[in-house]
């Protein structure tokens, strides 16, 4: 099962967000589910849940939890390996990254992803073969 792009939490998160400040970014965000062949990481997965349950304000639901699970079941996910985090350390100290987005690019890079949608990294910028887009920008940006 091959993906060409890997979709960072802040994806997830949006398109199960309630929020009215959200309906935009909700709506591209369930475009690029519906429209894209894509994998996550268990860690993708974690950090979405946990940002679920701690932010509030979003209106996720246990509902929204389920099934954001069970849409994980019909893509590759791919599991935090030892090797994952030694490509990760690699990647922090060659692009000055956090721990955890360079292990995001790790798992986007073992997957074969050539595009990683994050709101998070700097738009545009090619991460060892991973180039970030940011599906939330606004076209005047």
């Amino acid at each position: 099962m091959t993906a060409e792009a890997f979709l960072d939490a802040n994806v997830l998160l949006y398109a199960c967000s309630s929020a009215p400040d959200d309906r935009a970014k909700q709506q591209r965000a369930e475009h690029l589910i519906l429209n894209t062949s894509f994998a996550l990481s268990a860690q993708v997965l974690q950090e979405f849940i946990a940002n679920a349950l701690r932010k509030k304000s979003l209106g996720i639901t246990e509902a929204n939890i389920d099934a954001t699970l069970e849409l994980a079941s019909h893509v590759r996910v791919l599991p935090i390996t030892h090797e994952l985090i030694v490509t990760a350390v690699t990647l922090r100290r060659r692009f000055q990254l956090s721990h955890w987005d360079s292990t995001i690019i790790a798992a986007a890079q073992q997957l074969g992803c050539k595009i990683l949608y994050s709101e998070d990294l700097n738009h545009g910028q090619d991460y060892g073969g991973v180039r970030i887009q940011n599906p939330f920008r606004s076209a005047d940006s």
